[in-house]
């Protein structure tokens, strides 16, 4: 299992990123991937965290301890490098891929 960290960044500004281990990672934005539409209306933020944990084998949900926790700070890290937004203009908070 690698020991690298990956830097995740927020779109809060002012706010210090968060290093999570690369495995961590790359479990939670693939699943994230899995997850959120490129089109219609979007995934519910509030839902993100159940439909990643649905994604994951129950060892990898175990060793992430929080998925829910993992899956905000991924989240974050995928809009600002824009792999995912927020669609403008709807409440409560909808996601969709670019």
């Amino acid at each position: 299992m690698s020991k690298e960290k990956v830097v995740c960044e927020t779109p809060t500004p002012n706010k210090k990123p968060t290093k999570i281990d690369q495995w961590k990672y790359e479990i939670v934005r693939s699943a994230i991937l899995k997850s959120i539409p490129r089109k219609g209306d979007g995934l519910l933020f509030k839902n993100l965290p159940e439909e990643v944990a649905k994604k994951l084998s129950n060892h990898d949900k175990e060793r992430l301890g929080s998925v829910g926790w993992y899956t905000t700070v991924v989240k974050l890290d995928m809009e600002v490098k824009k792999e995912i937004k927020r669609i403008e203009g709807v409440s409560p908070q909808r996601l969709i891929r670019y």
